[in-house]
């Protein structure tokens, strides 16, 4: 069966970061694919508005060009109404029905997961991976006990492929601590609107060109 992950969210701008957290889960989940989701703007994020969604698919495009496992989905990008992930996942459940779907979000969006809509019925629809920040605590009081006893830890424990066999009937929510690189979009953001000249590190080259061509973050 083949095993895809999906991982949605802004990307304003994507980062290392990002990219790190692909190439790692597509080793530790011995993923055939790893597909990013740029989201047109996130339905419970009303008060803040992103970059053109156009721009943000570009950018995630020109940086996953020459890496043959890692694509990029305009799937909420085409659709007149802003799905939901909950909706998304309906989406990607039915066009793929032999696949071994899992979902990938960051820390952040595993504490506002009460934020959205559905959120019970979103991690239970496929396996959730859910990757972890140095410095960053990570809490379970806020979801239900149905919620939690799907959950695997396996910080600290690179190998999620033997786990993974043991739970093979059972969709997951997987924690990881595989990639650890702290860098936040908001801070790039920051660093260009105040003309500092040291956010270029912290995304891929051709990025960064990018930014700076179509003068972005200004």
């Amino acid at each position: 069966m083949k095993r895809i992950a999906f991982y949605g969210g802004s990307f304003d701008p994507l980062h290392v970061g990002h990219l790190a957290i692909a190439k790692a889960l597509t080793e530790q989940f011995t993923l055939d694919e790893f597909v990013f989701i740029p989201a047109f703007h996130a339905p419970h994020k009303k008060d803040k508005k992103p970059t053109s969604a156009f721009h943000r698919f570009a950018m995630i495009a020109l940086a996953t060009n020459d890496l043959a496992e890692i694509e990029v989905s305009n799937m909420e990008l085409e659709l007149p109404e802003r799905p939901y992930t909950v909706e998304t996942l309906t989406r990607l459940k039915n066009e793929l029905p032999n696949t071994e779907i899992f979902f990938v979000m960051g820390a952040d969006s595993w504490q506002d997961i009460l934020t959205w809509r559905e959120w019970e019925t979103v991690l239970t629809m496929v396996n959730i991976i859910v990757v972890t920040r140095p410095d960053y605590e990570i809490g379970f009081s806020h979801i239900t006990d149905k919620i939690r006893i799907r959950i695997v830890d396996l910080r600290g424990n690179f190998n999620a492929e033997a786990q993974r066999r043991k739970d093979a009937r059972d969709l997951k929510i997987y924690f990881t601590d595989s990639v650890q690189i702290d860098i936040s979009a908001t801070e790039i953001r920051h660093k260009i609107k105040e003309n500092k000249d040291d956010w270029q590190k912290d995304v891929p080259d051709a990025v960064a060109k990018y930014i700076e061509k179509y003068e972005l973050y200004k």
